[in-house]
C-alpha cells in the first residue's frame, strides 16, 4: 500500500494537526498510558528504576527502509523492533518509547492509521508503552523516528568492547537475504541478550544491522583480526534464493546484505565452549554458531573480510 494519496480528503491534511493527534491516541489505545505518563503533556513522566538506563534511537524512512510492498503495520513493527534489537544487544530490556513523525501532507490517513495500530500491537507484545512523540511536516515522503528507553536486565551491561585475542566468535540465527522479508519479520533477541549478560564468559555483544562483514570489526580487540571459518557461517534460505536470482555467492549475501538483526558476541578463549553451547541449547531454540575466533594474524583458510562489504548508509 502506498503511503500517499492525490485525494485531499483521504490525506492527513484534511484532519490537521490537532485532530490527527486525537486520532493517534485512538489508534494506539491502551499502548499509551494517560497523561502525564503518556501522550498529552510536554514530557512524559517516567517511573524511576534501580537498573542502569539504556537509550537508543532508529528511524524508518520511505524508500530507504521500506517500500509499497511492506504493509504499514509491518513498517511500524520494524521501527520498534529494530530499536528493541539495540536494547537486546546490550543485554537489556525495554521500558518506554517516544515517536517523532515527519510526513508529507499527502500522507494517506488510512495508511497512517494502520501504521499506528501496528505500532500499538507490537508495543503491547513487547510491553513497551508509547509515552509521547511529535509530528512535523516535510514536503514529501515519510520518516518515523523512535527513541526507546530501556534498562539493564541485571547487574551487568554488555558492550562492543571487551574481546581479547583468542576469544571465540558466535552468531545467532542465519544470515543474508533479509530483503525477502526478514528485515521486517524478525524477532528481537531480547531474552537471548539478557541471558548472555548473565554469563561471565561472554565478553562483548552487538546486533547485526549492516552485515557481518561491516559489523564484526567493531568487536575486534586491538592487534587482532577475526579469523572466520567460511563453512561455519550460517546462511539463510533467503540468501540462497537471492544467490540463484542474481548470481552472487551465497556467502556474499550472508556477510553483506544487512538487516539480519541477529546477535554477534564473543566468548572467552579459556571458557568451556561445549558447556556454554549446551547451556544455550537448554535455554533457547534459537540457532547458535561458532564462526571463528580473534587471532593475532589471519589463519590459513580464514575469510578475508576486506573482500566483502556490508551496507553503507551514505553511499
Amino acid at each position: 500500500m502506498n503511503p500517499f494519496t492525490d485525494t485531499a480528503t483521504d490525506s492527513v491534511s484534511a484532519l490537521g494537526e490537532l485532530r490527527l493527534i486525537a486520532a493517534i491516541r485512538r489508534w494506539l489505545g491502551d499502548a499509551t498510558p494517560a497523561a502525564p505518563f503518556g501522550i498529552g503533556d510536554d514530557c512524559a513522566v517516567l517511573p524511576t528504576s534501580r537498573h542502569r538506563p539504556l537509550l537508543t534511537v532508529d528511524p524508518v524512512v520511505y524508500g530507504e527502509h521500506f517500500d509499497d510492498s511492506v504493509p504499514p503495520r509491518a513498517v511500524a513493527a520494524k521501527l520498534l523492533k529494530r530499536n528493541l534489537s539495540d536494547i537486546a544487544a546490550m543485554g537489556g530490556r525495554p521500558r518506554t518509547a517516544v515517536i517523532a513523525l515527519a510526513l508529507a501532507p499527502t500522507t494517506r490517513t488510512r495508511w497512517l492509521e494502520q501504521f499506528y495500530r501496528g505500532l500499538a500491537a507490537t508495543a503491547r507484545a513487547y510491553r513497551t508503552p508509547i509515552v509521547g512523540g511529535d509530528i512535523t511536516r516535510q514536503p514529501a515522503g515519510f520518516t518515523a523516528s523512535l527513541t526507546l528507553l530501556g534498562e539493564a536486565a541485571g547487574p551487568r551491561t554488555l558492550t562492543r568492547r571487551g574481546a581479547k585475542p583468542g576469544d571465540a566468535i558466535y552468531v545467532t540465527g542465519a544470515l543474508g537475504g533479509s530483503i525477502l522479508g526478514h528485515h521486517h519479520r524478525f524477532t528481537p533477541r531480547l531474552a537471548e541478550g539478557a541471558w548472555l549478560a548473565t554469563r561471565p564468559e561472554v565478553r562483548s555483544l552487538m546486533d547485526l544491522s549492516d552485515g557481518l562483514a561491516k559489523d564484526l570489526p567493531a568487536l575486534a580487540p586491538d592487534n587482532a583480526v577475526p579469523s572466520l571459518n567460511p563453512t561455519a557461517i550460517p546462511i539463510s534460505a533467503a540468501a540462497r534464493t537471492l544467490a540463484k536470482r542474481d548470481g552472487r555467492p551465497t556467502l556474499d549475501h550472508a556477510l553483506s546484505d544487512g538487516e539480519d538483526f541477529e546477535l554477534l558476541f564473543t566468548v572467552a578463549a579459556r571458557a568451556n565452549h561445549s558447556k556454554f553451547e549446551a547451556a544455550w541449547r537448554r535455554k533457547f531454540s534459537t540457532p547458535l554458531a561458532c564462526i571463528g575466533r580473534f587471532t593475532r594474524v589471519l589463519e590459513p583458510g580464514a575469510l578475508t573480510l576486506h573482500d566483502f562489504q556490508g551496507y553503507e548508509h551514505l553511499r
